[in-house]
């Protein structure tokens, strides 16, 4: 019993604690806002630190901003919210459908410091007024500027002013911003560097008539509809929205009309659709021209493509080696050179006797005796000849292998043979004259003799 004591007084306790310090906490200053926007008309809301009497220190991530639709959990399906760092502020940005004409939404954004965990509460209302909606409408996407940047007034009127001044007076008095969203949440992809801009894509729409101007850029710029991207294609108004600070994707850009038939929009899933004529704005009967459909572009077989440029070269190659192999190989046969034959005949032997003729040779040279005397002289007798030892008159060795000329080796026919020994002439004598010192000189034959005077 008195353990059921304690734990109800602990509850009282708590209780009654929540009950003092819930008031304390949930007392947040609530700011009102109220806004008029109107149906079919892009609305835009900077949410700055100012707005909640508070002063930006410096920190990239000082505030944090939450909104919704107040009693929801998150905003309507045409409202959004984008936080940017490079300008350290919210925005929040939407076109109201006709549907919300005549009535007021709140949006509720709960602003924290985290700096000092200080919590303020911010109700925007809008006011939505009806308004006539726009039948044509401009389409395009800038490629030099992010979403954040087309949220300055200051630049849109530099945009709106391109039209209503030089490319279609006829809606000065109307022309406003249908839609504005970032290209990347659109499908477009990222920058390949990051310093580079994302892009935004752009609607402008008016009651009034397109100008004529604008019906010739549309055909100007029709050609470039079947391709995704083309930020290198220039037209003719190229100057005139580089000169504001534009640079735009002409791929992108189309004129589009609420009285047009959908079914006659390109890339319809209606699969009755087809090429043909129409009606213009201005009710004149004039020939379309759209852009084909997925399924008509016909497609590119590169398999085919490869094949042949494999098959042609080997084509020619097949060619050009069967003709040179019918060249050296048939007409051959009618060639006769009886030489030419006989080479390749005797080749063998031929290459047999020159390295048999080598080897002796070497032999030869290698073994003769250091005990031959190849000169006699005989100095006591001053009339005596010297004579060298001939090879001829050295005995015939019949172990010893014949030596054959290279000349030999050919056989030629009709020449007679000449024999496998080295016949060489014997020498002529030499002779010991005396001079006047008395010393000895060799004088050959009868040129000594007649050498003196």
């Amino acid at each position: 019993m008195a353990k059921q004591r304690m734990e109800k007084a602990t509850t009282i306790k708590l209780v009654l604690l929540v009950t003092v310090l819930l008031p304390c906490c949930s007392a947040t200053e609530t700011i009102y806002i109220t806004d008029d926007v109107s149906v079919s008309e892009l609305f835009s809301l900077r949410i700055e630190p100012r707005m909640f009497n508070w002063s930006y220190e410096g920190l990239s991530e000082q505030f944090h901003y939450r909104s919704s639709l107040e009693g929801y959990p998150d905003l309507p399906s045409w409202i959004r919210y984008m936080y940017s760092t490079e300008y350290h502020s919210g925005f929040l940005y939407g076109t109201p459908p006709p549907r919300t004409a005549d009535t007021r939404v709140p949006i509720e954004i709960i602003a924290l410091n985290r700096m000092s965990y200080e919590t303020k509460r911010l109700v925007l209302i809008l006011a939505v007024h009806h308004k006539p909606v726009a039948k044509h409408v401009i389409q395009m996407k800038i490629d030099n500027l992010n979403w954040v940047h087309m949220m300055d007034p200051g630049r849109i009127e530099n945009l709106k002013n391109i039209f209503r001044n030089d490319l279609w007076p006829e809606s000065r008095s109307d022309l406003h911003i249908i839609f504005m969203d970032s290209a990347v949440k659109l499908g477009a992809r990222l920058p390949l560097r990051p310093q580079q801009r994302e892009g935004v894509v752009v609607h402008l729409g008016s009651r009034a008539e397109f100008s004529g101007r604008m019906r010739d850029l549309q055909e100007e710029v029709k050609p470039l509809y079947k391709i995704a991207s083309c930020t290198y294609k220039r037209t003719s108004v190229q100057t005139t929205f580089e000169n504001s600070g534009f640079k735009l994707d002409w791929c992108a850009f189309r004129l589009t009309s609420s009285d047009d038939d959908i079914t006659a929009l390109p890339h319809h899933p209606n699969e009755s659709h087809k090429h043909g004529d129409h009606t213009n704005l201005s009710g004149q009967h004039v020939e379309r021209w759209d852009a084909p459909l997925k399924s008509e572009i016909p497609e590119r077989n590169y398999s085919d493509e490869i094949a042949i440029s494999f098959a042609i070269p080997g084509m020619i190659f097949a060619l050009l080696l069967c003709g040179l192999t019918i060249i050296l190989c048939f007409q051959h046969e009618k060639l006769q050179d009886d030489d030419s034959e006989y080479y390749f005949n005797y080749i063998f032997y031929i290459c047999s006797d020159f390295l048999r003729m080598h080897k002796s040779t070497r032999h030869e040279y290698n073994m003769v005796p250091s005990n031959v005397q190849m000169v006699h002289y005989s100095p006591e007798d001053a009339h005596s000849t010297i004579k060298l030892k001939s090879l001829r008159d050295a005995p015939f060795d019949v172990s010893e292998p014949q030596r054959i000329s290279p000349s030999d080796s050919y056989y030629r026919e009709g020449s007679p043979h000449i024999s496998n020994m080295y016949m060489r002439p014997k020498p002529p004598p030499y002779k010991l004259a005396g001079t006047s010192s008395g010393s000895p000189t060799l004088n050959r034959g009868s040129g000594a003799d007649n050498g003196e005077m």
